[in-house]
């Protein structure tokens, strides 16, 4: 099986770094399935999203993300997240708190309501 390098970087900390069969990723003109030997790209991720990496092995992990870059070279794929939370970190009740809470009528409200829906999505998918 192919494989590729993949690291998965945010702000504060190196989430994830080793070797992939595949990535998804939600960008923001669509999602995108890379595989090895990807033509080289750059793409926005969006603002909430999840990214998933499937290893060679045939485990999952999943990211929740939120805004930042996807990179792929010949060299393997870089994804620069501005903050990101593997899934298995995620408190799920906290993030159900913070969606409730917010106000969703003001654009700070809905931004935060679509980061708590993105950790839940990331939370749920990794079981």
């Amino acid at each position: 099986m192919a494989e590729m390098s993949v690291e998965l970087v945010a702000v504060e900390r190196r989430l994830w770094s080793g070797e992939a069969s595949f990535v998804f990723a939600r960008t923001t003109e669509g999602e995108i399935g890379v595989l090895p030997g990807h033509e080289p790209t750059l793409a926005q991720l969006e603002q909430a999203g999840v990214v998933r990496i499937d290893t060679p092995q045939g485990n999952s992990v999943t990211v929740a993300v939120h805004g930042g870059f996807l990179s792929i070279t010949p060299d393997g794929v870089t994804v620069l997240a501005e903050s990101a939370e593997l899934a298995e970190e995620i408190d799920v009740e906290r993030a159900r708190a913070a969606a409730s809470k917010a106000d969703a009528s003001t654009e700070e409200g809905a931004a935060a309501i679509a980061r708590a829906e993105t950790r839940l999505k990331a939370a749920s998918s990794s079981d």
